[in-house]
């Protein structure tokens, strides 16, 4: 298989800002791209970055399709899945729960025996609270849990960078200029060929409207993603670092932990910490790499296929 196929949840909870037929008033749809048989026993959930979507694993989830079932939903806000009406619902409670009624949907349509999850920065925090809540009704537990340089401490001087850019839509002429301007505010990913960043841009626009005979694009997802991060002091991000560790703690699941050597937001003391306390994290650092690996880099997809292969 070299394309995946596009799936909807409907998910309680938000309402979409435009409910479509079959989204209950009170919910709305997160679109998820599967890769592989669709009835294997085998998952491998991967959760993208903050202002990222599911298609950034295309690379990896090629890799992997032959040997599992590959999920790569678009958290909601981005990609195909709906915009909420209310942007406050952008936060990590909303999108747990999405994930639990995406686990839900993918345990009717084939059993889950084995979960494993892949997850970057946001994907990787949503992930330790999905592995480290015990009482959640999971399929089954998380077995293997990747975190892309993402812990329980996100630096408060990355989290101030991303803030500069986060929201700023912009509209763009071609899909090369939309390129060029996101790995302006994206070098921390480390060396790409042209070819690699335009594959991983792609996805990352959608026409300005629907039959638009200019060409012209924005990113694809709700500028009103960033009303959250906005409203974030430095003390309400200290004082959920508590709630993070205790999380970590409780995690059961033999972890690998990425790190861009260079990488501002998962500082080399909290992942020594990560080492040595809950599941004493493997960790796997990248030279000449920041914040975040995107897992195209051949040493990149290697540690991760290794990781899920290791019996």
């Amino acid at each position: 298989m070299t394309d995946p196929v596009l799936h909807h949840v409907v998910c309680p909870g938000p309402a979409a800002a435009d409910a479509g037929e079959g989204v209950a008033p009170a919910g709305h749809r997160m679109a998820y791209w599967q890769w592989g048989d669709p009835r294997h026993p085998h998952v491998l959930v991967c959760v993208h970055g903050l202002s990222r979507q599911g298609r950034d694993f295309d690379t990896l989830a090629r890799a992997l399709a032959p040997h599992m079932r590959v999920v790569c939903p678009d958290v909601v806000g981005r990609g195909r899945s709906d915009w909420l009406a209310d942007a406050l619902g952008y936060q990590f409670p909303t999108y747990v729960a999405d994930m639990l009624a995406l686990l839900a949907q993918l345990q009717v349509q084939a059993p889950i025996q084995a979960l494993d999850w892949v997850g970057t920065s946001m994907g990787g925090l949503i992930g330790m609270m999905v592995a480290g809540h015990p009482g959640l009704p999971l399929p089954a537990p998380v077995c293997r849990l990747v975190l892309n340089d993402v812990g329980p401490v996100v630096q408060w001087e990355a989290l101030q960078r991303i803030g500069t850019y986060l929201g700023r839509s912009g509209r763009f002429s071609s899909l090369q200029e939309a390129a060029d301007a996101m790995w302006a505010v994206s070098t921390g990913f480390g060396p790409h060929t042209a070819e690699q960043w335009l594959d991983l841009s792609r996805h990352m626009v959608r026409p300005v409207a629907p039959g638009n005979a200019s060409g012209a694009l924005e990113l694809h997802y709700d500028p009103r993603i960033a009303v959250p991060l906005g409203g974030l002091t430095q003390e309400a991000a200290t004082q959920g670092e508590a709630t993070l560790w205790q999380l970590y703690d409780q995690i059961q699941a033999r972890t690998l932990l990425l790190r861009g050597a260079d990488s501002d937001l998962l500082s080399t003391a909290t992942a020594a910490a990560m080492v040595q306390r809950g599941p004493r994290a493997r960790l796997v650092e990248f030279a000449g790499v920041g914040h975040a690996p995107t897992l195209v880099a051949d040493d990149q997809l290697q540690a991760v296929r290794e990781f899920l292969h290791d019996a």
